[in-house]
């Protein structure tokens, strides 16, 4: 049986051993990624391994790439069985509310919502019907109840409005979901370094931080609706 998974921002970082992890799993990897120059050098990488990836060129901002991305995989992939939209980016990663500019929120709405939000209503018929799987990859900070209880909360109003908007999304997907064998969830992987924010000190390596995405999407479980991090169900 054919397993075919598409991860966007696929070239570097939690994206890139995502697509890694899945393809040591067995699965036929569709790498996605803005830059061909990167993507197609992520994807060579991973073909030396002996993994099955292909990339796909797919530029999250840009509506008419999401649509010949969306396109291309359900001319050319139809078994397409799970998606993981890992895409991201921080915008400024304000500091507070009141220190965020509107571009700077627009800026991280576009790939973070408005993007995702376009491949996923792209996609979203074919996984159904394949009775697949559907991951939007989320953050500890797009849960409202970690933003008023944690003491170490960061408050980057930008970043973390997009990717709750991004939660709500998935909520809402999940619910045309309940009487069917397709899924839709959200997974946090915790404190990462990652690119996203300058590969901080003390968070968990992208390795790590892939598995917990990667574990959930393949457990062959049944997680539609849920926000979960690496302990289970998480607070929206």
């Amino acid at each position: 049986m054919n397993r075919t998974a598409f991860v966007t921002g696929a070239n570097k970082g939690i994206g890139f051993e995502i697509a890694r992890q899945l393809g040591e799993a067995g699965w036929k990897v569709l790498l996605g990624a803005r830059s061909i120059e990167r993507g197609e050098a992520a994807a060579s990488e991973l073909q030396k391994q002996g993994l099955n990836v292909e990339f796909v060129q797919i530029d999250m901002t840009n509506k008419e790439s999401i649509e010949q991305a969306a396109g291309s995989i359900q001319a050319n992939y139809a078994d397409l069985k799970l998606l993981i939209n890992n895409a991201g980016m921080p915008g400024a990663f304000s500091s507070s509310f009141s220190a965020t500019q509107e571009a700077d929120l627009r800026n991280a709405f576009e790939v973070n919502f408005f993007g995702t939000f376009r491949l996923n209503q792209q996609l979203f018929p074919l996984i159904q019907k394949n009775e697949g799987t559907i991951v939007n990859v989320s953050t500890d900070m797009a849960s409202l109840h970690f933003m008023q209880s944690s003491a170490y909360a960061l408050n980057a109003f930008d970043y973390n409005a997009s990717k709750t908007s991004n939660n709500a999304m998935t909520v809402a997907m999940a619910i045309e979901c309940k009487d069917s064998n397709a899924q839709v969830f959200a997974v946090t992987p915790g404190f990462t370094k990652t690119d996203l924010n300058g590969n901080a000190e003390g968070g968990k390596s992208k390795e790590d931080g892939a598995a917990i995405i990667v574990g959930y999407a393949t457990d062959g479980k049944r997680h539609n609706g849920e926000f979960l991090d690496v302990n289970g169900v998480y607070a929206w």
